[in-house]
């Protein structure tokens, strides 16, 4: 795609872009351009025109203009006379009706489940899942009632529990047409979404089947998102555990699951030093980006109330500002999110309700300041930063350097699919994310640590690195060190390349004082493309001789050696790949 952006105006005649099928051009008074995957999409979905559409498009690209496009052609051209949509949270309700009221279709995001009828002045209403499983009979006989247009926004949370899944497919299974969006269509759990297409390619796994997907990877090179750059921060950790012991660790350094969680908890806690001197350098990053981006703002995401309120504080001493903390119990949360957007304040905090769906553009510098690690969730709070305005902007992320965040961080541009069918094989295979139910197990251990008298006692934060586009850059630095304020201090408008360039530099200098050269970066994409491999292989091994996955997985480290999966190396991985194709030819 060479335009970001189509006219539909005066630059593209829509007879040369879009099937006879397509509705009149007066159909598109929505607004003057669309973005060219969005175009693309529409004439898709108007090329057939189903009952049932998903489109998977990256967190910033425009999901909702997207839908509101089709949603305006089918309301003008009578084929739809009642629309719903479905979001997850009550403000995405009000985003939704916003945005909605924009291009002339007026939905009711305060309806309740006790009102029976909306207002006969609204095309329809904006809901939530948990608002539809509490009724589902009531938005069933609203979807009979008309020729009804389902848009079910983020549609992976349609699954988030049994009674939501049946919920939705009870309300809206009679719904004349069904649009699903989502921007990160995996899961954690092997629960199917309803309406969601699953196909079996041949190697006993259902994946979902998306109609349409525009990638982080695509919308980056049409500069419809921007890049990203994440500051990672390690340093020593000190805590004690219930039973009186003192222990202490380098955050991000390869011990077990049980220290890396523990030191993880120290480095986010609100009265160690890790904490402040990281947002002293998500400050001065800000600083550089105002530069260019006047309006530029940031924004904490915490784990809990309690951090969320001391992460606050300790950002109002290090700017002199008024800091907006969001915490998701505030009844006024929502007001204060769209007085941060329309402000040039700096700063924001907020406790994970902020990192799905919620449109705040300006948003450039983020901390990842929570022990939430699925990549789910990860995904989501990444793209509250990548939305691009104008060409060259840049996102900047600061996260502590632990194992989980940097593979998230550098597998950006995997695109991915629900997967079921994965119940024997996902602790080994690292598709479906093993990363997911190893956060998850995180998750818990931090409330276990909370009830055992977890107690944090010192922390120290340390530069560790950049990574960038595939790249990591940086051999470690110390706090306010001419090496770390080099890195702190790349322009915050820039194209990929300069930023890249500049990124390389700086690395050079480092090593030209004397620093050590780290050591070559494992390629991200080829461990993907051998972790797919190997999955396939060990399916096919086990339909075979029905021997489980998980025992395949196992005799293959016996014999090759190696960690599990996700921690193996691109030679470990080959060597298992290579066994199996011995075992195929009937080799011992």
């Amino acid at each position: 795609m060479t335009e970001t952006l189509f006219d539909f105006g005066d630059k593209l005649p829509l007879e040369d872009k879009l099937p006879v099928a397509y509705p009149e051009r007066a159909a598109w008074g929505t607004g003057p351009k669309l973005r060219a995957w969005q175009a693309e999409a529409l004439a898709l979905y108007f090329d057939k025109e189903p009952k049932d559409f998903m489109a998977v498009a990256t967190p910033g690209a425009g999901k909702t203009t997207f839908a509101l496009r089709l949603a305006k052609v089918l309301i003008d051209s009578g084929k739809i006379n009642r629309m719903i949509v479905v979001a997850p949270t009550d403000h995405l309700k009000k985003q939704w009706a916003d945005s909605a009221a924009r291009v002339g279709i007026a939905l009711d995001p305060n309806y309740k489940n006790s009102d029976g009828r909306h207002g006969s002045h609204y095309m329809g209403v904006v809901v939530t899942y948990a608002q539809v499983a509490l009724k589902p009979a009531v938005h069933r006989a609203k979807t009979e009632d008309a020729r009804t247009l389902v848009i079910m926004d983020e549609v992976h949370h349609a699954g988030d529990a049994l009674s939501w899944g049946d919920g939705i497919r009870e309300a809206f299974e009679p719904a004349t047409r069904r649009l699903a969006l989502t921007g990160t269509p995996f899961r954690s759990d092997a629960a199917p979404i309803p309406f969601v297409q699953y196909i079996d390619e041949g190697d006993g796994i259902r994946r979902s089947k998306a109609d349409y997907t525009y990638g982080y990877g695509n919308a980056l090179a049409d500069h419809v998102v921007r890049p990203v750059l994440f500051m990672a921060y390690s340093g020593n950790m000190r805590w004690r555990t219930a039973g009186g012991e003192e222990m202490e660790a380098n955050l991000g350094e390869g011990f077990t699951k049980d220290v890396t969680a523990h030191a993880w908890r120290t480095a986010l806690d609100p009265h160690g030093d890790w904490i402040p001197s990281v947002l002293q350098a998500a400050d001065r990053r800000l600083s550089e980006v105002r530069r260019t981006v006047k309006d530029a703002g940031g924004l904490v995401i915490a784990t809990d109330h309690e951090d969320a309120r001391g992460y606050a504080a300790q950002l109002e001493a290090i700017c002199g500002e008024k800091v907006t903390t969001i915490l998701s119990d505030d009844p006024k949360a929502s007001q204060k999110i769209d007085e941060f957007s329309e402000s040039d304040a700096r700063w924001m905090v907020a406790v994970r309700m902020v990192s799905e769906g919620v449109d705040v553009p300006r948003l450039c510098v983020g901390v990842y300041a929570t022990s939430t690690s699925t990549p789910l969730f990860f995904a989501q709070a990444v793209g509250r930063f990548v939305r691009s305005r104008k060409r060259g902007e840049v996102a900047s992320v600061f996260l502590p350097s632990v194992p989980i965040l940097m593979a998230l961080a550098n597998e950006m541009e995997v695109e991915r699919d629900h997967a079921l069918d994965r119940e024997g094989s996902k602790d080994e295979d690292g598709l479906d994310d093993s990363l997911l139910e190893a956060a998850n197990k995180e998750e818990k251990a931090s409330d276990e640590l909370a009830r055992n008298k977890f107690e944090a006692l010192n922390s120290q934060a340390s530069f560790d690195r950049v990574l960038f586009d595939g790249g990591e850059f940086g051999t470690g630095a110390d706090i306010g060190s001419e090496e770390e304020l080099g890195f702190l201090g790349i322009p915050g408008l820039l194209d990929t390349e300069q930023v890249s360039e500049l990124l390389r530099k700086q690395q050079n200098r480092q090593i030209s004082k004397g620093a050590t050269k780290p050591e070559p970066v494992s390629d991200h994409r080829r461990m993907m493309e051998l972790r797919t491999k190997l999955s396939k292989n060990v399916s096919a091994w086990a339909a075979r001789t029905g021997t489980p996955h998980g025992q395949i997985h196992n005799k293959l480290r016996s014999i090759c050696g190696g960690p599990a999966v996700p921690q193996a190396t691109a030679d470990q991985l080959q060597a298992r790949i290579d066994k199996l194709q011995d075992w195929f030819v009937g080799r011992k």
